[in-house]
């Protein structure tokens, strides 16, 4: 299954999930992330956690939706936005028919700076646990239905 994450500026929260989902599938998933106005570099603390953490970090970047409309991009057959909605944060749509999901978290490098560490951690840790939620699930044979019910259900629980 190929995932799209989705955030206004792929630096961090997605750069995450996009790593966690990659590092955890078993190759189930074939993970991305990319934003609808990317700021071109990740966050020094997603990449130091990333590090932390063990996973492959070191191809992250940020970068534009832009590249996964083009002709020759992969398929999507998920694509899932991560923005707080609740914070008033404007969320990407995605053109097409692929699966959507919204799994909303809040921006950690819009904590405190003092508290921007702790943050992260927590961010990672939701980001973690949704996508085990998602793995644990039988998703291969889901009907694209059921699989729409079962991000939201993972995204309510957020």
């Amino acid at each position: 299954m190929n995932l799209l994450i989705l955030c206004t500026g792929n630096s961090a929260r997605s750069i995450l999930l996009e790593h966690i989902f990659n590092g955890e599938s078993n190759r189930r998933v074939t993970a991305w992330s990319a934003g609808s106005c990317p700021t071109g570099t990740v966050d020094p603390q997603a990449l130091k956690l990333l590090q932390t953490k063990g996973y492959h970090w070191h191809m992250a970047r940020s970068k534009s939706w832009d590249e996964f409309a083009k002709p020759d991009a992969p398929h999507m057959d998920v694509v899932l936005t991560v923005c707080s909605k609740a914070s008033g944060e404007t969320c990407p749509l995605w053109p097409g028919a692929p699966v959507r999901g919204h799994w909303g978290v809040n921006d950690p490098a819009a904590a405190p700076e003092d508290h921007q560490a702790e943050a992260f951690k927590m961010t990672f840790q939701e980001l973690y646990d949704a996508a085990h939620a998602f793995l644990d699930q039988k998703f291969e044979a889901m009907t694209p239905e059921e699989l729409t019910v079962c991000l939201r259900e993972i995204g309510s629980s957020l």
